[in-house]
């Protein structure tokens, strides 16, 4: 008996959009509903699985290797596949949203690979999520260009052999859509949506190109979900008639629980693998999530004391580049989140001089490449590689075999030194309310005090709020971490904003909002999973 025809979707509660027609066709939305049919009960099952392994790790505070897969981790033989020529060098990659203004400069930067962010750098708008593609489509067809209403500059791609090669981020799988909704009102997995649209509207294209259908695959927590994946891209260069293995993906292991399983995530993929990338800030958010009932010896100091030179933080660092290279596959180090100042140049040379050696770490320790996000910052990481790889592509030939990392070791946040602080606690709440509020507004990728913020800035943020008050933290100051505190904290923080910028300003942005949605996951006993689904409900677009 042949499989039912899929769902038609529908579009709800969205204003249409200029040209949304070029990516919304029948034949797009045919193949996401197909996706949606086949894979969302799977996608349901494991998301109730991360539930259950939660509950596991707050009776036992702690985790381990998994013995069911020992096997895999044993067997030398087996490695990722090989990677295509327009991957195998990654020393610099620029990240951020897909505007088109963004777009364009993120390809003209210089950077080896732009990921093109429909994540945590981007706010998912429908505006955001269907332009977003547009743009795409229009840069690989050369038909994009921009003019800022501002001040006049005009931007432009430049040859092709010089832009920077895309790797796509579609958005986590605990996230749907709500603007697209199959015959039974069921919203669609917001991952499906970006997957489907861009796979569909551009693999050949990129074929084409040289290049192919390259992603990051953001917030996986276990092998499991990087089968799912595996099956999605299976199916997917199947149903448009591209060979196996065209597409490429790179995992984000940023939660603490894929740390204890990257050997098993590469294999899983191993035909359409190509790396795994150390992400700093939703890796501590995960750690504090988890064992959040752990106790003190879980307890994060403020998150810019957690260097990546903290011993926890190395012994993973160390593990996926060990891993990494056993298996083929590329190690991408973390983000240099600076913004240069254009009116401070005394900060600039202190924050260049701190990116400078964090890229020099990374490169030395056998990373193959790293993030930033800022062009500014690209000529500074790429010299730091350069300098390790000179005229070779990466350093997957360096094994890393003196790396022994113990279980116990990815969770040692208690060999950490540093302590919270209350400014540790001023800061949480100034960059929560403020990145909140831009997001509220559409715009994921925020400057906050000379760093590029994104939503993982905002989920440690309100997490380490949680966490101290609820392990009852005593700052140097004597102040107790309370929820009366951090009410306290967070009145005078909007109050401040509002003498910044004015009453107009304050009137016309999302502040009382931020606030209010900050407290709300920062007191609440109940823990939320992700800021990101209280929020999204606020969403205006």
């Amino acid at each position: 008996m042949s499989a039912p025809a899929p769902s038609p979707l529908a579009i709800v509660d969205a204003e249409p959009l200029p040209r949304q027609e070029e990516v919304l066709t029948d034949a797009a939305l045919a193949f996401v509903a197909e996706l949606h049919r086949r894979f969302t009960p799977r996608r349901d099952a494991l998301l109730a699985r991360r539930a259950e392994r939660r509950a596991e790790i707050a009776r036992t505070s702690t985790l381990d290797f998994l013995p069911e897969t020992a096997a895999i981790r044993a067997d030398d033989s087996w490695k990722v596949a090989p990677a295509p020529a327009a991957l195998n060098d990654r020393r610099v990659e620029i990240t951020g949203p897909t505007d088109r203004k963004m777009t364009i400069n993120a390809l003209n930067s210089g950077a080896k690979v732009w990921l093109a962010d429909f994540e945590d750098a981007s706010a998912p708008t429908w505006e955001n999520v269907v332009l977003g593609q547009l743009n795409l489509i229009a840069a690989y067809t050369r038909d994009i260009d921009f003019t800022d209403p501002g001040s006049g500059k005009s931007y432009a791609l430049r040859p092709d052999e010089e832009l920077a090669t895309v790797v796509m981020r579609p958005r986590g799988w605990h996230l749907n859509e709500r603007h697209l909704v199959d015959a039974e009102g069921r919203q669609v997995p917001g991952a499906l949506v970006d997957f489907g649209l861009y796979f569909f509207h551009n693999a050949q294209r990129l074929l084409d190109l040289g290049k192919g259908p390259y992603f990051y695959l953001p917030k996986t927590e276990s092998h499991l979900e990087a089968r799912l994946w595996n099956d999605v891209f299976v199916f997917a260069q199947d149903y448009v008639g591209v060979p196996r293995g065209t597409i490429r993906a790179t995992v984000l292991i940023e939660t603490i629980t894929a740390a204890y399983e990257m050997e098993e995530i590469l294999y899983e993929l191993r035909d359409h693998a190509s790396g795994l990338n150390a992400g700093r800030w939703d890796y501590l958010f995960s750690i504090v999530k988890n064992f959040r009932d752990g106790g003190p010896r879980f307890v994060l100091p403020d998150r810019n004391a957690v260097t990546m030179t903290a011993p926890f933080m190395r012994a993973y660092t160390e593990l996926l580049v060990r891993t990494c290279h056993k298996r083929g596959a590329h190690a991408i180090g973390g983000m240099a989140a600076f913004i240069p100042s254009r009116r401070d140049a005394e900060v600039n040379k202190v924050a260049f001089e701190k990116v400078r050696a964090d890229k020099d770490r990374e490169a030395n320790d056998g990373f193959d490449g790293s993030w930033v996000a800022h062009p500014d910052l690209v000529p500074i990481a790429m010299e730091s590689f350069d300098r390790v790889l000179g005229d070779k592509p990466n350093q997957k030939d360096r094994l890393r075999e003196d790396v022994h990392v113990a279980a116990a070791d990815l969770i040692a946040v208690d060999s950490l030194e540093a302590k919270p602080t209350y400014a540790g606690l001023v800061n949480a709440v100034q960059v929560g309310i403020r990145y909140i509020e831009a997001w509220l507004r559409g715009l994921g990728a925020v400057a906050i005090f000379n760093l590029m913020e994104d939503a993982a800035t905002a989920e440690i943020s309100r997490s380490q709020i949680w966490q101290w008050i609820n392990a009852g933290v005593v700052f140097e100051n004597g102040d107790r971490a309370t929820p009366e505190l951090a009410r306290k904290v967070a009145a005078e923080e909007l109050a401040g904003i509002r003498e910044e910028i004015g009453e107009e300003a304050f009137a016309a942005g999302h502040w009382q909002e931020a606030h209010d949605l900050l407290l709300r996951v920062s007191l609440d006993e109940d823990y939320a999973d992700f800021l990101t689904l209280p929020a999204y409900e606020q969403l205006r677009g």
